[in-house]
């Protein structure tokens, strides 16, 4: 896994999961921290990510919010779109350029 960016706009490459989320944490939540405004999570060369990657993001979007701003996932590849729209955090996460899901779409991630 590897981030790249400043503390307006990050892009996460790789894999988000167990073995990679206290490095992504730290990186995300320092980006809060320190930024204003909206921070863009990039994701487009995204491979995959676990549970514990997706709490890394949830966790960063509940900092986001307490610090006055806004976490927008950015390029979000159409398989890990399914997992939140199966999840239902599709409702909760700014998302940029989220694709139209068709009916029983969210069965089908499952």
């Amino acid at each position: 896994m590897r981030i790249t960016g400043d503390r307006a706009e990050l892009a996460i490459e790789g894999r988000l999961d167990v073995r990679t989320a206290a490095d992504a944490r730290v990186r995300l939540h320092d980006a809060v921290d320190g930024g204003e405004g909206d921070l863009i999570l990039d994701l487009k060369a995204l491979e995959s990510w676990d549970a514990t990657g997706l709490g890394v993001i949830m966790g960063t979007h509940r900092r986001a919010g307490r610090s006055g701003r806004r976490l927008v996932l950015r390029g979000v590849p159409p398989q890990l779109q399914r997992l939140l729209v199966a999840t239902k955090l599709h409702r909760i996460l700014a998302i940029e350029g989220m694709e139209p899901q068709p009916a029983g779409a969210a069965h089908a991630a499952l």
